[in-house]
């Protein structure tokens, strides 16, 4: 049995660059994005015991039609994947914010449940949440590199 000729490989040709400035716009959101993430996460885990991750897992849960989602799409929701996210239910779970239920129509798809106490403990960190963000922004406004970052995000207004 012989091998049929292949086709040369033609290389791709290599992506443009990013624009300068383009590069730079990016750098100033990542960089507004580590700063408020960072103050989220302290006051979070200070105040409530949670983490962020966690807090956006009950926040996803809480306005859940049926305050539940399969794991891969929270997983999807949260920005983690499958492994991180299953550990982090579990974390939930240990806690008491959450439970994990198994699909009745498919045995293999496993739920991630709000409970109350996890509503409970939603709702209080919510009002944390909202005001350490605020407050973040509101700071950072005043900063020369990441000031106009902040007003312009916050120009497109509420969707």
């Amino acid at each position: 049995m012989t091998a049929s000729p292949r086709a040369p490989h033609t290389p791709r040709p290599p992506r443009a660059p990013l624009p300068a400035s383009d590069q730079a716009a990016w750098s100033r959101v990542l960089a507004l994005h580590t700063r408020v993430e960072r103050e989220l996460a302290a006051a979070l885990q200070r105040r409530h015991g949670i983490g962020l991750s966690e807090y956006r897992s009950l926040e996803h849960l809480q306005h859940s039609q049926t305050s539940e989602l399969r794991m891969q799409d929270l997983a999807e929701r949260v920005g983690l994947g499958q492994s991180s996210v299953t550990r982090l239910v579990g974390r939930l779970e240990a806690a008491g914010f959450a439970v994990k239920d198994l699909c009745p129509s498919d045995k293999r798809g496993v739920y991630a449940v709000i409970t109350e106490q996890g509503r409970a403990r939603y709702e209080a960190a919510r009002t944390t949440y909202t005001q350490v963000l605020s407050c973040a922004l509101n700071t950072l406004t005043t900063d020369p590199e990441l000031g106009p970052t902040v007003q312009a995000l916050r120009a497109t207004g509420p969707r």
